[in-house]
């Protein structure tokens, strides 16, 4: 094996590696830079090996570094956490549970039903996971173990619920997805709609079959009010705040009055006069919002800066190279090789984070499946469903932490463990009718941009 091969290959599996000592990952990815161009500068110095890779070559990071801060669409980034963080303390969703519960807490697995349909609107109006599955978790998981469900259909409903935030739009994930690979934000916006509501009905459908076949799981209670005109204009009163938020951030984009980057700044606005109108925005809240964001976009921008430096030394080394051999060497056609990457994408989410995983494979694999004569907006969609699938799968699934983290103490991991599985099959046949229906991801985007 040539040498920056042999180089590329110790570079990824240092960084598999080190993720797991729990160091920061921005470190792990510059460190790592600094470490193999270090290295490769040794070996074309002192036994004369020719690689690309010096330190002249290595200084064009403070030029990516540069054009990453000054990308516009990134500005989106934060407008969204904000949104997401201000639509949280609005208060929107513990009145969602409420009216929701008594529309539909008389059919079996109803209540579950309820946190699946609140975490549908909460995906498309907040995207941030961690808020989505500890919301989710301290409104349903103690009243569906009350009414008697069992903890792991309970716990599984709100973690795989609350990840359906990273794919539902306006998702930070599509939106990081769209600068790596130069791509319209909206495309895959629009493009991820219908999937994010597939996987949703998804959901319901079998909370509904389950709870048919195994009705001790998710009893129905018999001490409700009967469902009355009432109840159903309280629950369209509760849904409109909400529906509203997602269709002026959605629909300027759809209607072309906005970009991506301005429509979130009309979420980040909307949310704002939401918890204003609710008399939820104090100057404490308004503290705590800007603060989380100012975190969540640190610790995310610090990843960009170190996988910029990170994938400038790998592709240096021929580490684009080496994937595009690896996989168009597959005994496969260009379907077989596309189910490869999706399937190596899918096995990579155990170990690592979407964040690493949209910064460093993405750009890797996208120029292969777009050599191969594929749609790159529903490769990229496709992708997108597999990285969810990352927050639900041990030992790195985010979402399992989180829910953990609030859950009743007889909510134990391995009852959290078990509650997932069934929900990670149903986001993995999903991904089998995005992979056969196409038109599901690219009618919607070629309806508005043609």
């Amino acid at each position: 094996m040539p040498w920056n091969d042999v180089l590329v290959v110790a570079m990824f599996a240092s960084f598999i590696g080190l993720i797991f000592t729990g160091f920061p990952v921005a470190w792990v990815l510059g460190g790592l830079a600094v470490l193999f161009t270090a290295l490769a500068i040794v070996l074309g110095a002192d036994f004369g090996i020719p690689l690309r890779v010096d330190w002249p070559y290595a200084s064009l990071t403070v030029d990516r570094i540069w054009n990453l801060m000054e990308n516009w669409v990134l500005v989106a980034l934060p407008l969204f956490v904000f949104m997401g963080l201000m639509l949280d303390r609005s208060g929107v969703a513990s009145d969602l549970m409420r009216n929701f519960s008594r529309l539909f807490g008389r059919v079996r697995g109803g209540l579950a039903v309820t946190v699946t349909l609140i975490g549908v609107l909460l995906a498309a109006s907040t995207g941030i996971i961690g808020a989505a599955v500890v919301l989710l978790a301290l409104l349903g998981l103690p009243i569906m173990l009350e009414r008697g469900y069992r903890p792991e259909l309970a716990a599984g409903t709100v973690a795989a619920v609350g990840t359906l935030g990273i794919l539902i739009p306006p998702s930070i994930m599509l939106v990081m997805m769209a600068d790596r690979l130069a791509m319209s934000v909206g495309d895959l916006f629009l493009g991820a709609l219908f999937p994010g509501l597939l996987l949703g009905a998804l959901y319901v459908l079998y909370i509904l079959v389950y709870a048919f076949l195994r009705p001790d799981a998710a009893p129905a209670p018999r001490d409700l009010e009967p469902v009355r005109l009432r109840v159903v204009l309280d629950v369209v009163r509760s849904v409109l705040p909400a529906a509203g938020l997602v269709l002026a951030v959605l629909g300027s984009i759809f209607f072309g009055v906005a970009t991506p980057t301005e429509a979130a700044g009309v979420g980040a606005a909307g949310a704002t006069l939401l918890a204003w109108r609710r008399e939820q925005l104090s100057g404490r809240v308004l503290r705590h919002v800007m603060r989380e964001t100012s975190r969540t976009t640190g610790f995310i921008f610090a990843i960009f800066v170190g996988a910029t430096a990170y994938s400038l030394v790998l592709r240096g080394l021929g580490g684009d190279e080496l994937i595009e051999r690896a996989f168009l060497g597959l005994p496969f056609g260009p379907t077989g090789i596309l189910i490869s990457i999706l399937a190596f994408t899918f096995l990579l989410g155990f170990f690592l984070d979407w964040i690493e995983i949209t910064l460093v494979v993405l750009p890797l694999v996208a120029p292969v499946v777009e050599g191969l004569g594929f749609d790159l907006v529903w490769f990229t969609v496709l992708f997108a469903v597999c990285l969810q699938t990352s927050f639900l799968t041990p030992p790195v699934g985010f979402a399992l932490f989180y829910l953990k983290g609030v859950a009743p103490p007889e909510i134990d991991v391995r009852t959290i463990y078990r509650g997932v599985v069934p929900f990670i099959l149903l986001q993995l046949l999903g991904l089998v009718v995005i992979f056969v229906w196409q038109d599901l991801v690219v009618w919607l985007p070629s309806v508005a941009y043609g």
